[in-house]
């Protein structure tokens, strides 16, 4: 009997894409047993109907409850490296996701995202202040500070941003001494730029799409010397304060002793909205979905004290609101500086996705060696994470930081496999075949509609493809003890 929606060929197309991206990942663990668990736990991942844990994964995948504690200690165990696990994703992403490029650059999306623990124990968390002008969120929150990093896949009318990593960038300074710990002291908006370049270097020639607060000295240093010591070029798009100050360029050196002049007279980009009011052009272009009238003006200055590199800036005007955007590349076009930074919100619907579908930021790992954390600590005292004293101690801690982590991973994972499932399938059905929407989507199929889908199916699909490794894998932990299945993964 053929499922409802999708066609017999239909079925099979998902599966195999499941089972060749999951498939993908088996060299990362040194044993089989291992594998096994992170198969169950992805998938679980893109099942789960609530965000209750491990406990989801086990009711809506009907496993073995003896399959808990082994759940749980794959997340610990030492037969995995994180670092392998994210390699390979970003070469699954490549091969099989259907990626979006920009003439021959890919393009990739960052930003940072702050998630409330109440967790007093867990390793990393600490006091943040947060920016959002969403007044339902609290101006100080206690929780982590974590790195995000997409890319685009899709096209203009069926768009995805597909998270390649989510890494924790804040908190753990404490541990950069230990042994056996890969923390980096780097600040947070150095680190998002590392990450990119790594992926840069799966992907190829990218240009990195960044929030205003990354335009730093710091991060287009970080930049350069990335850029110089690699066959990959990574430029940057992002936005500009108001008040930024650049510089133009140094005109012919005077006579006379002295070094030359490294920039030129200084000109705040805000006044140019009055002063080049007669420059600025004014055409039509498509942002966010629909058509918009718009005004522009561009130049490259100098910009960075010290730093001095020479960067595009865009000012544009729209609907009676300024703004001013950079970009590292000096060949790019201002319209398309305009047009590839509003793609940027795109990171925004996949941290909403994972965050209220996938349940990725709904871990709850900690340590019993971790000290408990004061809420009323005072500025300058030190962090939790500084009385840690002792190899075992520090090495339980480090374990929980790597199983948060861990987490984030195969959340990416889940999600990345149903985005491209989305983009695949797109305009084959339609929402309404699938469940009732007030406002059904005339794009692709969303996240969640497709998880809807595969709550309701999966078992039958996977009935209907007895031979493949993830049939295999979920019946046998259905059916058999945890025990046999060699739940000891370290």
């Amino acid at each position: 009997m053929s499922l409802p929606y999708f066609r017999v060929v239909d079925h099979t197309i998902m599966l195999n894409f499941i089972e060749n991206i999951l498939s993908h990942f088996e060299s990362c663990f040194s044993r089989k047993a291992a594998f096994r668990w992170f198969v169950a736990i992805t998938i679980g991942l893109m099942l789960r109907s609530d965000k209750l844990g491990v406990t989801s994964i086990v009711r809506d995948l009907a496993l073995n409850p003896g399959c808990y504690d082994s759940l749980l200690h794959f997340f610990r165990a030492s037969s995995w490296s994180l670092g392998d696990i994210r390699r390979r994703w970003f070469s699954a992403v490549r091969k099989y996701a259907p990626l979006y490029k920009e003439g021959n650059l890919h393009i990739l999306v960052g930003d940072g995202v702050k998630q409330s623990k109440e967790g007093r124990r867990m390793p990393g968390v600490k006091k943040l202040f947060q920016e959002s002008e969403n007044s339902a969120k609290p101006e100080y929150i206690h929780g982590h500070m974590f790195g995000g990093l997409g890319i685009l896949a899709g096209s203009v009318r069926n768009w995805a941003c597909i998270p390649l990593s989510i890494r924790l960038h804040d908190g753990l300074q404490a541990a950069r001494e230990w042994k056996e710990a890969s923390v980096s002291a780097a600040s947070h908006v150095v680190q998002m730029v590392e990450d990119a370049y790594q992926a840069a270097l799966a992907f190829g020639d990218s240009l990195l799409l960044l929030d205003r607060y990354f335009l730093t000295v710091p991060a287009l240093e970080k930049l350069k010397s990335l850029n110089d010591s690699g066959n990959v070029r990574m430029d940057i798009v992002t936005k500009a304060k108001k008040s930024c100050t650049a510089y133009q360029k140094p005109g012919s050196r005077r006579p006379g002793r002295g070094r030359p002049p490294k920039k030129g007279a200084a000109v705040h980009l805000k006044e140019l909205f009055v002063s080049q009011a007669g420059q600025f052009r004014e055409t039509e272009v498509e942002l966010y979905g629909k058509k918009e009238t718009i005004r522009y003006y561009c130049v490259d200055l100098l910009w960075g004290q010290k730093l001095y590199q020479e960067l595009r800036f865009v000012l544009v005007e729209m609907g009676g609101i300024q703004s001013i955007l950079a970009s590292t590349s000096l060949v790019l076009d201002p319209l398309s500086i305009i047009r590839l930074y509003s793609y940027r919100f795109r990171i925004e619907c996949t941290f909403r996705e994972l965050k209220q579908q996938i349940g990725a930021f709904c871990y709850r790992f900690w340590s019993k060696y971790m000290p408990k954390l004061s809420y009323y600590q005072k500025k300058g005292e030190p962090a939790p994470m500084e009385h840690v004293e002792g190899e075992k101690p520090r090495r339980k801690v480090l374990e929980a930081v790597r199983a948060i982590e861990m987490h984030m991973a195969l959340s990416c994972i889940a999600m990345g496999i149903l985005q491209s499932l989305s983009i695949l399938f797109s305009g084959r059905i339609h929402t309404s075949q699938i469940r009732y929407q007030r406002t059904p989507s005339r794009g692709r199929i969303s996240e969640a509609t497709l998880m809807h889908y595969f709550r309701k199916h999966f078992f039958r699909l996977l009935g209907q493809k007895p031979e493949l490794c993830i049939t295999q894998i979920i019946q046998g932990l259905q059916e058999e003890p945890a025990e046999q299945w060699d739940s000891k993964v370290s």
